[in-house]
């Protein structure tokens, strides 16, 4: 019975050490950037780990007042090609951490 308490310590110190290596991962995503880009660039979003935008760089070249459609369109392309990146990211960096274990509650 005892050492049944013991593994139960321990699985818990791991699950605490890999909570706070998640933690700092998190914390690491918030500084990388990645970049989000639409037709060649012409509008580039950046954002950071935490889908928060950074950034947006829209060339000159693409303003155009009789079309304000097509680059509301070239946005949506640049954010949502910046945050799938960040999802491909998150997910690495997380199935570093985790082995690929699937651990519910923790996404």
């Amino acid at each position: 019975m005892r050492g049944g308490m013991g593994n139960m310590n321990n699985m818990m110190k791991q699950v605490k050490k890999m909570q706070e290596q998640m933690m700092k991962a998190q914390e690491e995503l918030k500084e990388k950037t990645l970049e989000g880009t639409a037709s060649g660039g012409v509008v580039t979003v950046i954002v950071n780990g935490h889908k928060e935008v950074k950034e947006i760089k829209i060339k000159p070249e693409v303003v155009d007042p009789e079309d304000v459609e097509m680059l509301q369109d070239l946005l949506l392309v640049a954010i949502n090609d910046a945050m799938k990146k960040v999802d491909e990211i998150n997910s690495k960096e997380m199935g570093k951490l985790t082995g690929g274990m699937n651990i519910p509650g923790l996404f």
